[in-house]
């Protein structure tokens, strides 16, 4: 299996993810942007299909300052 097919059969599973908004995957990292309907495990899950595991979750949430 070569990187680029791997980084797109991880891509395929995160974007068919309901909630996801971006999905960007390098060799060994995935970082998602979606809403807050979307569970870990829903992640988890979508990366497993792909025929990857997921070893390590980290957070990052930012928010951004709402308009008047």
């Amino acid at each position: 299996m070569s990187s680029v097919h791997s980084k797109r059969a991880v891509f395929t599973g995160l974007a068919g993810v309901p909630g996801v908004a971006r999905a960007e995957v390098t060799i060994g990292r995935a970082e998602v942007e979606h809403d807050d309907s979307v569970s870990e495990r829903a992640l988890r899950e979508a990366v497993a299909v792909a025929g990857y595991e997921v070893t390590d979750v980290a957070a990052d949430r930012r928010t951004l300052p709402q308009l008047p």
